[in-house]
Parts: C-alpha cells; structure tokens; sequence
C-alpha cells in the first residue's frame, strides 16, 4: 500500500510540473498549447509560437506506471483550460483510479 500510495503522490507532483510548465507557455504565448499533443509544445517550439522561451519540459514524462500523461486543450472537464490524466494503477482511462489537475490534482 505505502509503494502505491507513494506512486499516486509522485505522478500528482509531476502533474503539478506540467501544470507550471503550461502556465510558463502561456505567459510568454498568450494560450495554452492546443490538442492531445500540445505537451510537445513544452518541448519543442512550433512555429506559431512567436513568444516561445523554452523548452519548459526537458521531456515530457511518463507517469508512475509508465503511461503517457493524457493531455487535451480545450478540456472535457476544464472546457475554458485544459485537462490532465494520468490513467493511474490500473491503466485504464476513465476510470476511479484516474489522477487528474482537479482542485488539488486529486485522485478520483
């Protein structure tokens, strides 16, 4: 349970990272990078991003299980901003087990 639960708190301080990653991009953008693989933005720059002042990831990391983080701008549930999601233990998105940027980057 401790190796699980310490997983859980790892992969919610990465999204945390990605999270202030993304604020720093759009800071020097003005916009959040857009669709499921606009995480690549934090890495390399696109040539619409005329304010671009990174990389603002070295890479973009795997979660604690070794998934891809999903990641979507505009967001299902953050509409306005964007969603992050970690399929979590079970590798299986959708599911009670997901770790997303909530409030507080909680585990549903």
């Amino acid at each position: 349970g401790q190796t699980q639960a310490a997983r859980i708190t790892a992969t919610i301080t990465q999204i945390g990272t990605i999270k202030g990653s993304l604020a720093a991009f759009e800071i020097d953008n003005g916009y959040f990078p857009r669709g499921r693989d606009g995480l690549q933005e934090l890495v390399t720059q696109k040539a619409d991003a005329i304010g671009w002042k990174g990389p603002y990831l070295e890479e973009i990391p795997l979660d604690q299980w070794g998934h891809a983080f999903i990641y979507e701008c505009p967001g299902r549930v953050r509409t306005t901003g964007y969603d992050i999601v970690s399929m979590g233990p079970d590798g299986q998105l959708g599911t009670e087990e997901d770790i997303t940027n909530g409030p507080a980057a909680k585990k549903h």
